[in-house]
């Protein structure tokens, strides 16, 4: 396989999308080597705390130990391999094997053995590093969001985040308090398809006015008078603003691409067309708590940041202005979990989480007739790579008009261009071939 051939400057082979040993070599060479999205730090509040996630398929464990600092362990007893914690999340003082019984503490070091002059005259000793549940290579938190590498070379995490950084600002610095939590439970959905496909679609401005005509049709009916608890005038906004014009896409849409594969699509939404109306008293009440915690013009300057999704390449999609996370697990070359995670603004009424949720359900949940039309499109790719015929994908939409920024990154001709998918393919081939 010459993976070099798979990309070019206007196409991908068909094969990046639907080869399993190509999938596999992914997970070697980008998820067992990039800054992967492993939870946020409210999730490990408590000392004792954890929860349990993958990294490039393996299991590991992000938890609070005594010491008040986060760690992410292998979640790998060092006996005979089995894996040590098995709820998703939850608090410990210590964890147990639940085959032969060996104990570890909340940093993964060996604490107790069953039967220990068992081991008499052998390595095995408590406190011996070498049988330790062992650290991933690398982690690291920005403003709370926690990231690991079980490569122990490469960048820091901020100079993967790079410019990108700015997305995870727009959301921490919209609670009043300057911090956020995860609240609300997780939505999840599998979908029939690749992973990439997820991260093509999320920064796509030109299909929302293709796949999602019929719930833009069903909006553009409907009564504005018609009474709702909030979470339909929330999906009614969301739905509307799918279907503006193809001017407004090309006019007043941005497209952003940056280093390390991330992506960027801004001034989509504006705080007057899909968050709690500004004459809303929940609305009010927040923007009283912004001035209060921050000042007037700060508050203003805030809440004016319109960026709408952000793709942290490989591992996550959010949505800082509407408090969305998305983590993105590749099961299988057609086959691939999303987890979908709201975050709480601390200092914020309580009404503005309830929009939070409202927003998840109607346009993040697989009730949504959103993303459901989503869903089904990459289910449709998923079969149609399978046919014969062409065996490339066309990425040229927009090619040879994005324009370089100042901080590294790339702009795209307008809200319609491909430059996202082309960036990201470019990181995809500078990993494949180290």
């Amino acid at each position: 396989m010459d993976i070099e051939q798979l990309v070019r400057p206007e196409k991908v082979h068909h094969s990046v999308y639907n080869d399993p040993e190509i999938f596999n070599l992914e997970l070697k060479k980008i998820f067992s080597v990039a800054w992967i999205y492993v939870g946020h730090g409210s999730q490990v509040s408590e000392i004792g705390d954890f929860f349990c996630t993958k990294i490039a398929g393996q299991p590991v464990v992000m938890t609070r130990h005594k010491d008040n600092k986060i760690r992410v362990l292998y979640n790998r007893c060092a006996h005979r391999g089995a894996q040590v914690v098995s709820p998703e999340s939850g608090n410990a003082e210590t964890f147990r094997c639940c085959y032969h019984g060996w104990e570890y503490g909340t940093d993964g070091t060996l604490i107790a053995l069953p039967q220990p002059r068992g081991y008499d005259g052998s390595s095995v000793l408590i406190d011996n590093p070498d049988y330790s549940m062992g650290l991933v290579p690398r982690f690291a938190e920005y403003r709370g969001f926690v990231f690991a590498s079980l490569c122990s070379t490469g960048p820091t995490l901020e100079e993967f985040l790079g410019p990108l950084t700015k997305s995870i600002d727009d959301l921490v610095d919209r609670a009043p308090d300057g911090e956020v939590e995860v609240a609300g439970g997780i939505a999840r959905h599998l979908y029939c398809g690749n992973w990439k496909l997820v991260y093509e679609n999320l920064c796509d401005g030109l299909h929302p006015n293709c796949v999602h005509r019929s719930s833009i049709e069903a909006a553009q009916e409907q009564d504005d008078a018609v009474f709702s608890d909030g979470a339909g005038n929330i999906g009614i906004r969301q739905m509307r603003q799918n279907g503006a014009p193809w001017e407004f896409w090309e006019n007043q849409v941005g497209l952003w691409a940056y280093p390390h594969g991330h992506s960027l699509l801004g001034d989509y939404h504006d705080d007057e067309k899909l968050v709690a109306s500004k004459n809303d008293p929940s609305f009010n009440d927040y923007l009283l708590a912004m001035e209060a915690a921050k000042g007037k013009a700060r508050a203003k300057e805030i809440l004016g940041v319109t960026l709408w999704n952000t793709n942290i390449y490989p591992s996550i999609s959010f949505m800082s202005q509407f408090r969305q996370l998305r983590v993105i697990r590749p099961l299988s070359v057609d086959k691939t979990e999303v987890l979908g995670f709201c975050f709480r603004l601390k200092g914020a009424p309580e009404n503005m989480f309830r929009d939070t949720i409202n927003f998840a359900n109607i346009t993040n949940s697989v009730a949504s007739p959103v993303l459901t039309d989503d869903l089904e499109i990459y289910s449709r790719i998923s079969s149609g790579l399978k046919a014969e015929g062409n065996e490339w994908i066309a990425t040229a939409r927009g090619i040879g008009r994005d324009r370089r920024e100042k901080d590294g990154g790339w702009i795209a001709e307008n809200g319609l261009s491909e430059l996202h998918i082309r960036n990201m393919f470019d990181t995809w081939m500078s990993y494949m071939v180290a």
